[in-house]
């Protein structure tokens, strides 16, 4: 076999001969042979080490790609294939909470659109100036108040400065304040305390997470999620930042999805030069109908 040098090793990838020799040290590839003058001698096993762990870095993070490779030279293989296992589910879950976000913004925005229509439709229009005038003084009433707490347009439109009591939150809702109680205890709410009285206050940031938490809870979505998507609107900034940043996220997913392909087939070349499986068994369980089993 040939034998191969730290630089050599090194020079494929760009790094430095010190790298190599660190992630020697770090278990990450095999222990190096030796000259009779202590020089390390690398192999075609080491350079498929170093392709793999470099690979399983960009699709599982630098972490649990060391801990895989550790794994894999103690022999180990039912231990490193969990932690590749993980990290197909954290991709899963987190193409899910992409899901749940898109879901979340287009009922945000058809919610929205829905409540201003009725202002809408009643542009300028013949009378509209004389709504106060004789014989339309229930004109106005007919539109009810303007926003309030128990109006759903309370939560982005005048006034949405005021801070909401639980009750208050909860009846703009139609759900129980130990409804509410229950989003908070599960990430999806986070109120501010009053500081005289000790109760809940809802301030507009508040509002906008409990009206989209409702909506997603009609559309299905269990609590996790919901807190998921809350986090990810509060990090952006609000929902139309979240918006903008969907493609991008998107991205991100898809490149780590390649990755992860990528990665594997990496894994498994080395898999075959260390001498563990790398195919699954062909061998089926015994049929009833075999006649060496009848």
């Amino acid at each position: 076999m040939t034998s191969l040098r730290p630089s050599d090793l090194a020079r494929e990838h760009g790094l430095s001969a010190q790298a190599v020799r660190n992630y020697e040290r770090d278990g990450f590839l095999p222990p190096a042979g030796r000259t009779d003058s202590g020089y390390r001698l690398y192999t075609e096993v080491h350079a498929a080490a170093l392709r793999a762990f470099l690979a399983l870095v960009p699709a599982y993070g630098h972490a649990a790609a060391g801990r895989v490779m550790r794994a894999l030279h103690g022999g180990a293989l039912d231990d490193a294939l969990p932690l590749i296992d993980r990290g197909h589910s954290g991709l899963l879950r987190d193409r899910e909470t992409l899901e749940a976000v898109r879901d979340a913004l287009g009922r945000l925005t058809a919610e929205r659109a829905r409540q201003t229509e009725p202002t809408e439709a009643m542009g300028p229009g013949p009378g509209t100036a004389g709504a106060t005038g004789p014989g339309r003084a229930g004109t106005t009433g007919a539109r009810g108040p303007g926003p309030g707490p128990t109006e759903p347009s309370g939560a982005t439109g005048a006034g949405s400065h005021r801070a909401w009591t639980v009750g208050e939150l909860a009846r703009h809702l139609d759900v129980t304040p130990a409804t509410l109680r229950k989003w908070e205890e599960a990430g999806v709410l986070a109120p501010a305390r009053d500081p005289a009285t000790g109760y809940r206050v809802f301030r507009a940031d508040d509002v906008r997470d409990a009206e989209l938490a409702h909506l997603l809870r009609r559309g299905g979505h269990p609590l996790d999620h919901i807190a998921a998507v809350v986090r990810r609107i509060r990090t952006a900034g609000g929902a139309d930042a979240l918006a903008a940043s969907l493609g991008d996220w998107q991205r991100r997913l898809t490149a780590r999805g390649v990755a992860m392909l990528h990665a594997a087939t990496h894994v498994s070349r080395y898999l075959t030069l260390l001498d563990l499986p790398t195919r699954p068994s062909t061998v089926s369980a015994p049929s009833s109908a075999d006649p060496q089993h009848a």
